[in-house]
């Protein structure tokens, strides 16, 4: 596997794709921008291009991945937390070398994005 889910985040998206078409898949990469030049992304997709995504099933979650992100997600894992302010997901990638206070963008050994504020 190239990314792994949590169990708690494994139950949320389940239950957010109870919302979604039959067809819908996880998909998870990375995107240029954020303040330490690459941001993660994470939504429903419901098309896939065999040549360039890679599928997946995790937790019987079909997940969808740009190849070329694979050398830069992989070992990352997903997870959910909740707390008095609501919830949301986490993430932990040890292939990160800087991250942003806020968690949501980072910097990869070898790749670099546009910077932007948090």
């Amino acid at each position: 596997m190239v990314i792994s889910i949590t169990d708690k985040a494994c139950d949320q998206i389940k239950e957010m794709m109870k919302e979604e078409t039959a067809d819908a898949r996880l998909r998870f990469g990375v995107k240029g921008g954020g303040c330490s030049g690459l941001s993660y992304s994470l939504g429903f997709d419901y098309e896939i291009n065999e040549e360039l995504d890679m599928v997946e099933k995790i937790n019987d979650i079909p997940v969808v991945i740009f190849k070329q992100d694979i050398p830069i997600i992989e070992g990352t894992t997903i997870d959910f937390k909740q707390n008095m302010m609501g919830g949301g997901f986490s993430i932990d990638n040890p292939n990160a070398i800087v991250s942003c206070g806020c968690g949501s963008s980072f910097r990869a050994e070898g790749r670099e994005g546009t910077a932007e504020k948090c």
